[in-house]
């Protein structure tokens, strides 16, 4: 019986300590010492110090204007601003007129973007207030739950209470100002073409954005409640551009979004001249219950993308902290360095002194 006891208790030790429960494999550890850890460095800063240099002077070429137009002047209220017009009246439409100039000629491709300020899209509970399954065009079910409180509304068609179509926050807060664009040559004006094609992903415009293949099932729903038309009056509905772009939420309080491209033709073959221009604005969103600001921004590209110093600055920057770190280690090296005769005998209770 004691046999068997040492044979079974030899069997589990020995199981215990097997080579795959303890995973007794190879392993490399590296020694840092100077003379690894400084070319190293060295080696970060004259990498980095370039290409910050590159990203830096890429972004300063790109031409770029930026205007902030909260208070813009009513055209039928002189002495109100709009947003004080659509605060007292929502539903009353306000235009307002925005002259500025460009001092220079600006190459093609030149793109219009709106941008919000204090504006939190990066909310948790509104990030997840949508529904995926409305916005691939399936209105077979009710609406998510992640849509509450924004789920259902009294229609104004027929004053019941129905589900909405595209429900949500992000849906319902859609950004609803409209531009237009006119080039003031010789006291007249020449209206510059914008277009809303291809301003949204490739992505989201063909596989996360359908309509529904049955056309009847829009009547079953209605428009959330900020909105002034149903989707179903809407140019594309569910792949409108507009709604597509403002649909992917940014990740900062203060951010832009790109609202339409130039169409380059007649005089604005290569770009957008120098000279007077007017924006005329379809005034619709309110900010400034929420201390926001709006803004346009004009804007060409070059290979890294819009007008962006931040890469650039933050490459350089690193760069030159490796060259610091990399001096510092030098001179602490040099201070503080003993020699292979000293470090045989170094003991644990050997003082670190520095070499006098």
């Amino acid at each position: 019986m004691n046999v068997i006891n040492f044979e079974y208790n030899r069997k589990i030790i020995n199981n215990k300590n097997s080579a795959f429960k303890q995973q007794k494999l190879p392993a490399w550890q590296p020694m840092l010492t100077v003379d690894t850890v400084l070319p190293f460095f060295i080696l970060l800063g004259l990498l980095f110090i370039p290409i910050g240099s590159v990203l830096l002077v890429t972004s300063q070429k790109v031409q770029e204007i930026e205007r902030n137009y909260t208070s813009c002047e009513s055209r039928s209220h002189p002495n109100l601003n709009c947003d004080q017009v659509i605060k007292y009246n929502r539903n009353e439409p306000c235009i307002c007129d925005f002259k500025f100039e460009l001092r220079e000629n600006f190459r093609k491709n030149v793109y219009f973007y709106y941008g919000l300020t204090n504006y939190f899209q990066n909310h948790r509970r509104y990030v997840k207030s949508r529904d995926d399954d409305q916005l691939h065009g399936d209105l077979s079910k009710a609406p998510s739950s992640d849509c509450l409180p924004f789920d259902r509304a009294i229609d104004p068609r027929t004053n019941k209470t129905m589900p909405i179509v595209p429900c949500g926050a992000i849906a319902n807060s859609l950004f609803s100002d409209k531009f237009r664009l006119f080039y003031i040559e010789k006291n007249q004006s020449v209206e510059v073409k914008l277009s809303d094609e291809g301003i949204s992903w490739p992505t989201d415009r063909y596989i996360k954005f359908r309509n529904p293949e049955d056309p009847d099932l829009w009547a079953r729903f209605t428009r959330p409640p900020l909105w002034k038309e149903h989707m179903v009056n809407m140019k594309d509905r569910m792949r409108n551009e507009h709604f597509i772009v403002w649909m992917r939420t940014a990740a900062l309080p203060n951010f832009k979004k790109l609202w339409a491209s130039v169409n380059h033709s007649d005089i604005f073959l290569d770009g957008l001249p120098k000279g007077a221009y007017r924006l005329e604005i379809t005034y619709a969103y309110s900010v400034t219950q929420f201390k926001g600001t709006k803004r346009f921004i004009i804007s060409n590209t070059s290979w890294m993308g819009g007008k962006n110093a931040f890469l650039g600055i933050s490459y350089i920057v690193t760069g030159v902290l490796c060259l610091l770190l990399a001096a510092f280690f030098f001179a602490l090296n040099k201070k503080y360095k003993k020699s292979d005769s000293e470090l045989i005998q170094l003991t644990i209770k050997t003082p670190y002194l520095p070499q006098k």
